[in-house]
């Protein structure tokens, strides 16, 4: 069961979480039990769990138990959903109420998946089901329903859109003062100003997320808007003792996570991406143990790397000791990832495609008296000429030839020509000599089983038969003349074996027959009684 007993706006902020001011954001895949436990060790008060989606929450048992995982230690706590659909946000919540404080419905996720799937902030324009959602959940559940969004570029929009929510039955809102657009390199400040406005149309609990980097932002930021409470996301994982406004050594807070780590086990990609945060300024500049860092496995190999970043750093820190800082906080530091500005983004792309390597054809064109800087200069604004390997050419057109076409041209060329000469190449698979000689072959033998069909003489072309097929062997008749069972006409209706045994009995007892020759049907009378050499007895020209 919760922890208390229900309770609503104020007096569930007050008397359940007992009044948090400083939160951990909602972070999917970076905010699971250790980081929490880490976060709050360094004065967190409140810590979400990532986003988890409702429909996969409430029919998958693994998601679920691992979504769950929690101890004494992690409270308070809510539970963060996404979900577009009020049913599924209701059995999501049904199945997290026991194990939480609240629960959290999504309404400020700004990334490609959430478009994708129609939740977080591109849910936003559905006032109505985003209200059936909150509304039936904060009537069923036995625990209060919380929301976080993101804000309009109109601020009266985004006051009357938190206003709704209040009325649905949202206790406690946390406003991300960017637009949803406001992202990468976009990112850009937070208004604070829509935060305040909020705040002040309110009567629940308004937490502010935004623009907090230091200790310092927090304090700034609840005496300019007036909110209960401040969240942190990239400002925590930066720095997970953010709140305590001190910056200590990496290393210190990565030993401290990779130890909860193995206490509390996570997914290894949840560890390299805190790791990559916490050491994000030493990295930068030791790139081969940011290498062995993104090559890491297991356990044991994080915290080797940390060791590692350790031993340089602290060996550049004993070289530092004595010197100015010149302004600038030791990269070993525990600091905060500034986003560098669109403008700056673009400068700093521009700048790196002017730093490429020299394509071939610059360099066949360098003049000596030019410097590599100077060259550069000179072809800034060029096309850029893709390096690629180097074929010979056809030697009819200026296509690349192939490498083992046995006219040595290339495909089209090879094609009119093997065409033309009735020529194969295997290379390019043109086999229309091959196909030719084919085609004769099958028509050669087509016109002998014609000529076989129709005069009855065995070929020279040997035949695959099976043993247990009778052949089209012609039965000697008394007088030593072959004769072609199959050009005798028998009833129809009798099997060609069954047809072939009478032949044969009724030749051996001198059956008259119906003989087939070449000028049609001649009936000559077979008779034990006309002697067998004699030219009667048989006709004289037998198929």
């Amino acid at each position: 069961m919760p922890a208390s007993p229900k309770r609503e706006g104020f007096e569930f902020w007050e008397k359940t979480l007992g009044k948090p001011r400083l939160l951990v954001a909602p972070m999917v895949d970076q905010s699971e039990l250790p980081w929490r436990l880490l976060s709050r060790r360094h004065g967190a008060q409140l810590c979400y769990t990532p986003m988890y989606h409702a429909a996969v929450f409430a029919r998958d048992p693994h998601y679920r138990s691992e979504a769950l995982a929690s101890c004494q230690e992690d409270r308070p706590l809510i539970v963060q959903f996404s979900a577009n659909d009020p049913e599924d946000f209701l059995r999501a919540a049904l199945l997290a109420q026991d194990h939480c404080d609240a629960v959290d419905l999504n309404l400020g996720c700004p990334q490609a998946n959430a478009k994708r799937g129609r939740y977080g902030a591109f849910l936003q324009e559905d006032w109505d089901t985003i209200f059936k959602i909150v509304n039936l959940a904060h009537q069923r559940l036995a625990v209060p329903v919380t929301c976080k969004i993101r804000v309009y570029q109109d601020v009266e929009k985004t006051v009357q859109y938190a206003k709704m929510l209040e009325q649905a039955g949202c206790q406690m809102l946390t406003v991300h003062g960017r637009t949803r657009d406001m992202k990468g390199p976009k990112t850009g400040l937070a208004n604070w100003d829509v935060i305040k406005a909020i705040k002040e149309s309110l009567s629940i609990p308004v937490f502010a997320n935004g623009n907090i980097q230091y200790k310092s932002d927090v304090e700034r930021c609840m005496r300019e808007t007036g909110v209960d409470g401040v969240m942190t996301a990239e400002g925590n994982l930066h720095n997970p003792a953010i709140f305590e406004g001190v910056q200590p050594p990496a290393w210190e807070m990565a030993e401290e996570y990779l130890e909860l780590v193995k206490q509390y086990p996570c997914p290894m990609a949840f560890v390299r991406g805190h790791l990559f945060k916490i050491w994000h300024h030493s990295v930068t500049i030791h790139q081969d143990l940011r290498t062995k860092m993104a090559n890491a496995k297991t356990l044991e190999d994080f915290v080797s790397v940390s060791q590692d970043l350790r031993r340089v750093c602290e060996a550049e820190m004993m070289q530092a000791s004595g010197q100015e800082a010149n302004g600038r906080t030791p990269h070993w530091l525990c600091q905060p990832y500034v986003r560098p500005t669109p403008e700056e983004t673009q400068k700093r792309m521009l700048e790196k495609s002017l730093k490429r390597p020299l394509t071939e054809n610059e360099q066949e064109n360098q003049e000596p008296h030019l410097s590599k800087r100077a060259l550069k200069k000179h072809q800034r604004g060029k096309p850029l000429v893709k390096i690629g390997r180097k074929f010979d050419p056809c030697s009819t057109c200026s296509n690349p030839r192939g490498l083992r076409c046995v006219f040595k041209l290339c495909r089209a060329c090879c094609k009119e020509k093997a065409r033309h000469a009735v020529e194969d190449c295997p290379s390019h698979r043109f086999l229309f000599k091959s196909k030719i000689e084919r085609r004769k072959h099958w028509e050669a033998e087509q016109a002998a089983k014609a000529s076989l069909a129709t005069s009855g003489t065995p070929t020279d072309t040997p035949t695959d038969t099976p043993k247990d097929t009778p052949t089209d062997t012609p039965l000697e008749v008394p007088g030593g003349t072959p004769m072609n069972v199959d050009l005798l006409d028998l009833p129809e209706g009798t099997s060609e074996v069954s047809r072939k045994d009478d032949v044969k009995t009724e030749l051996r007892q001198g059956t008259s027959r119906d003989v087939c020759t070449d000028n049609g049907v001649d009936a000559k009378p077979i008779s034990s009684s006309v002697p067998s050499d004699s030219p009667e007895a048989i006709p004289s020209e037998v198929s």
